[in-house]
């Protein structure tokens, strides 16, 4: 039996280790948090029917994600810097694109998996091609290693020379809680689902979450990649005040948002591969998710894509007698995917924050729905 090792206990990794024991093939997951909770898996995803769903129902877990997505997570309303309102959209039936807190799909995955699959707080120090060193000093040899690490992959330079450059895009985020009994009047504002207001190379995103939070992603548009990690400090006054200052021209409802969070801010540089990112087959060895095709939010295809990648990797190792054939084919559908999805990414993140971009998303979203 080919030994199969997952660098990385996200939603790719875990997503994988999941299709493959269906498809009854073990696998073991090594995973730098301590517990599936940690730390905060961050805020709601919106999962795609053809690919954050379709692996679900690869993995025979699409009943259990029903059960928790909420639909009405799909309104979106998009408002410019003065707060006109240029989207405002509840859909009178479910669209396909139900969202549900990371932390809900972790469980989901975590809890479907044997005993001992994810090893919990094992930390990556080296890896080669047939095999990873832990940070105690142990090896773990393997038939075939996965990396499902993240942005910056320890398993990525076996592959490829290519580092995540920074983007030109900074969030700092933050949020408000219990926000239906303590913030009625953002809750309104911000609505069921999402609310973006765009300016001029600044923007507030905001999302609900399940757990009755509102997740608010301050935007900046910069070149100084260190500069927002200088604008975030330790003292949360005067990181909320330096934001006030610089968001002095927006309207008061989304001034707001970042007025009366509750005080925790986190600086989030976005950084991306470059769009077509690929390598040529290297046995025993490949990505998935962020480690292969990390790009900005802002195609919404990013876990999506993760999932997809791993659920797409399951069933061809299930499917192919030897493991390069079922990488060669998981590759070559993978690459031109991931590029797509990162050229829209790369492009969207220029275009929403230009003069005028929330109006010109109102028109298209008008003319897509036939208005």
């Amino acid at each position: 039996m080919k030994k199969i090792v997952i660098v990385g206990g996200g939603l790719g990794g875990l997503t994988l280790a999941r299709v493959l024991h269906v498809n009854g093939i073990q696998s073991i997951v090594y995973e730098l948090d301590d517990s599936p909770t940690a730390r905060d898996q961050g805020g709601t995803l919106d999962l795609h029917e053809d690919t954050g769903q379709r692996a679900l129902r690869e993995a025979g877990l699409f009943d259990q994600f029903r059960a928790l997505a909420r639909d009405e997570g799909e309104a979106l309303r998009v408002v410019d810097a003065n707060g006109i309102v240029y989207v405002d959209q509840t859909p009178d039936e479910p669209g396909g694109r139900p969202e549900i807190d990371r932390s809900a799909l972790k469980r989901i995955l975590v809890e479907s998996l044997p005993a001992g699959t994810v090893r919990w707080g094992a930390k990556v120090t080296a890896v080669k091609p047939s095999s990873i060193t832990l940070g105690d000093g142990e090896t773990v040899s393997a038939d075939l290693i996965v990396g499902a690490d993240g942005a910056w992959s320890k398993v990525r330079p076996l592959l490829s020379d290519a580092r995540p450059v920074y983007s030109g895009l900074s969030f700092v985020e933050t949020h408000l809680s219990d926000v239906d009994a303590c913030h009625p009047g953002h809750a309104a504002f911000v609505g069921v689902g999402s609310m973006w207001g765009l300016g001029d190379g600044k923007g507030v995103i905001a999302q609900r979450n399940g757990d009755g939070r509102i997740r608010v992603y301050v935007a900046i548009r910069t070149e100084d990649d260190n500069w927002v990690s200088t604008l975030v400090d330790s003292d949360p006054a005067r990181t909320r005040s330096r934001l006030l200052d610089l968001f002095d021209d927006f309207a008061q409802p989304l001034r707001g948002l970042i007025a009366d969070g509750d005080g925790v801010f986190v600086p989030r540089p976005i950084h991306a591969l470059p769009v077509g990112h690929c390598w040529s087959r290297v046995p025993g060895v490949t990505l998935l998710g962020d480690a292969a095709h990390l790009m900005s939010p802002f195609a919404g295809e990013g876990a999506n894509l993760a999932m997809l990648d791993a659920a797409e990797l399951g069933l061809a190792l299930a499917a192919h007698d030897d493991v390069e054939s079922a990488l060669t084919s998981f590759e070559a559908a993978m690459f031109p995917r991931a590029e797509a999805a990162a050229a829209e990414s790369a492009s969207n993140l220029v275009a929403f924050f230009e003069p005028g971009s929330a109006e010109r998303i109102g028109q298209l979203m008008a003319e897509m729905s036939g208005q």
